[in-house]
C-alpha cells in the first residue's frame, strides 16, 4: 500500500518532530475559518487569526520541497453586517511577512450552493484557493487538467482569416494578442482558474468537507505519482482519500482524535 500517516495533535508541534524538512511537494488544506465550528475547533476570532496561523504556515515552509506547492482554502466571515478583512490580512502577511509566493488566486464555484436570505448581502455561491510556493520554478503539470475545447472551435477555425495566421496584438499593445491559427488541430485546452464543483452534500462526521473532486485537481495539477501530498487540518480525509486515490503518498493532521480515527479506518478500507 502507498504510504499513509494520520497524525493527532498541533500541526506545527507534528511537522517539527515528525516530518522531514523539504520532504512535502504539496500542501492542500482548508484551515478552520474565523470564528467559526466553534464546537469543533474552539473558534479562533478574526482580529486574532493571523497571529495563529502564521507560526503554522512557517512550519508549512520548513517541510515543502522546494519546488512544491501549498493551497489554501480559505472564506472571508460577515461580522456586524460587512467582510471582515482577515483573509486579506492573512495573504499580506504570508507573502510580506514569511516571504510566500502568491501564485494565483483559483474561485470554487459551488455549483449546488444552498438557499439563504440576509438583510444586506447575497448567498455565497464560490470560496477561494490561494495557491502559494516558495520559489518561481514550482512543479506545475498542467496538461494533467487540460479541458476539451469546446464547441466554438468547428466553426472558428474553419474559416481562418489572413489575420489569423498573425500573432493580432491590439492597438494598445497590451500584449493580450493571440494567434488564432495554433488552436488549429487541437481538442484540450488549459482551463481558467474558476473550478465548477458541487459542494460535499454528506457530512462524515465533520461539519464543512469540501469535494474530492477538489484536491484531486490540485493534487493533478502541482505533483505527480509518488510525491507526498499533507493536510495539516485535515478533518475527515478527504485531501489524504484524494491523495491515495491519484497514486500519491499522504499524511494528514488534525486535533480532533475523532477525526484522526475516522481517517484510520477509511485508510483501512481503502488499502
Amino acid at each position: 500500500m502507498i504510504m499513509t500517516k494520520v497524525f493527532h495533535g498541533d500541526c506545527k508541534k507534528i511537522i517539527a518532530k515528525d516530518i522531514a524538512p523539504a520532504s512535502i511537494n504539496l500542501i492542500v488544506t482548508s484551515p478552520p475559518y474565523a470564528d467559526q465550528r466553534n464546537g469543533n475547533y474552539g473558534g479562533i476570532h478574526p482580529d486574532k487569526y493571523v497571529d495563529w496561523f502564521l507560526p503554522k504556515s512557517q512550519a508549512f515552509k520548513d517541510c515543502l520541497a522546494a519546488n512544491g506547492s501549498f493551497v489554501l482554502n480559505i472564506k472571508e466571515k460577515a461580522l456586524d453586517g460587512e467582510k471582515h478583512p482577515y483573509v486579506y490580512d492573512l495573504v499580506l502577511a504570508l507573502r510580506r511577512k514569511q516571504g510566500w509566493r502568491l501564485v494565483d488566486e483559483y474561485c470554487w464555484h459551488k455549483k449546488n450552493c444552498y438557499p439563504g436570505k440576509w438583510p444586506n448581502r447575497f448567498r455565497d455561491s464560490w470560496e477561494r484557493l490561494y495557491h502559494f510556493a516558495l520559489n518561481p520554478n514550482f512543479k506545475m503539470r498542467q496538461e494533467e487538467v487540460m479541458v476539451p475545447m469546446g464547441e466554438w472551435k468547428t466553426k472558428r477555425l474553419a474559416n481562418l482569416s489572413q489575420t489569423d495566421a498573425l500573432r493580432d496584438e491590439s492597438k494598445h499593445e497590451n500584449g493580450f494578442g493571440k494567434r488564432v491559427e495554433n488552436w488549429v488541430g487541437r481538442d484540450m485546452a488549459y482551463p481558467t482558474n474558476v473550478l465548477y464543483m458541487a459542494t460535499e452534500c454528506s457530512h462524515k462526521g465533520h461539519p464543512a468537507v469540501f469535494p474530492k473532486e477538489l484536491p484531486k485537481w490540485f493534487i493533478r495539477l502541482f505533483t505527480d505519482q509518488g510525491d507526498t501530498v499533507l493536510d495539516p487540518f485535515a478533518g475527515s480525509g478527504t485531501t489524504l482519500i484524494a491523495a491515495l486515490e491519484l497514486g500519491r503518498k499522504a499524511i494528514g493532521i488534525d486535533t480532533k482524535k475523532d477525526y484522526c480515527k475516522a481517517m484510520k479506518d477509511i485508510i483501512r478500507d481503502l488499502s
